[in-house]
């Protein structure tokens, strides 16, 4: 056995449907941050390509495709990770949580209840998308936001810091707009406050305007395209006004309901 084998095939295989057939794995090692003993059996895998480093996989949870778990992630519960979906770092996904498409969870991230992550989509840092959550397209969740309920982070949203999104309308992305030509995301963040990302630049919608009108000093535009952007910042205003108005008057859970994220013995 090489240094770098953690864990083998089993004979014990489980068909998934499209001619995939998973393999049960085994640890050779002992890998005690999973309290993973050598001799335990794991999760499902298509492949060894699945799975390196000190990932592991657990309980019913299972990883196909090209889809890879790498570093010290672990992927648990009743997960499924597919396509070709990547999960690394110290990330975990448990419960009933999908990670598919070439979605990316990494970092410290969490992802589990019954949440899914597709598309492009990124999950990083300390974000924690669960519940009945489902993140995609090509959006990014990060920092310590959380993302739960029915909430939908679709498109090209960005959202980050201490995010608390609960519902769809916690979460509002238009574009593109503006001198730039990009997305504006609108999120609902912790004690009811909103944040604005417009490109790169990130506030508030009582600061936004100012901003534009600091701007269009140095915009080379003409006066009727510099009017038309005026516009659609003024129209981006309203909106946020419109969408963010009763945020302040919810509350939102201290903590995630963590759920299970796998804690215990591998088998």
């Amino acid at each position: 056995m090489s240094g770098r084998e953690r864990y083998e095939l089993t004979d014990e295989t489980l068909a998934a449907g499209a001619g995939v057939t998973l393999h049960r794995i085994r640890a050779l090692v002992d890998m005690p941050w999973a309290s993973v003993r050598a001799g335990d059996l794991g999760g499902w895998v298509e492949s060894k390509k699945n799975l390196s480093g000190a990932a592991w996989v657990s309980g019913a949870a299972w990883v196909s495709g090209a889809a890879w778990v790498s570093g010290a992630a672990w992927v648990s519960g009743a997960a499924w990770v597919s396509g070709d979906a990547w999960v690394s770092g110290a990330a975990w996904v448990s419960g009933d949580a999908w990670v598919y498409g070439d979605a990316r969870v990494y970092g410290d991230a969490r992802v589990y209840g019954a949440a899914r992550v597709s598309g492009d989509a990124q999950v990083y840092g300390d974000a924690q998308v669960y519940g009945d959550a489902w993140v995609s397209g090509a959006a990014w969740v990060s920092g310590a936001a959380w993302v739960s309920g029915a909430a939908w982070v679709s498109g090209a949203a960005r959202v980050s810091g201490a995010a608390r999104v609960e519902r769809g309308d916690h979460c509002v992305t238009v574009g593109p707009v503006g001198s730039e030509c990009v997305g504006a995301t609108l999120f609902r963040a912790d004690g009811g406050r909103h944040v604005l990302v417009v490109g790169c630049w990130t506030g508030t919608l009582d600061t936004l305007m100012d901003e534009v009108e600091r701007r269009r000093a140095y915009w080379a535009a003409d006066t009727a395209t510099q009017d038309r952007w005026v516009a659609q910042y003024a129209a981006l205003h309203a909106l946020g006004l419109a969408t963010a108005s009763g945020w302040e008057a919810e509350t939102s859970p201290s903590t995630p309901t963590t759920g299970d994220l796998g804690a215990g013995s591998a088998s």
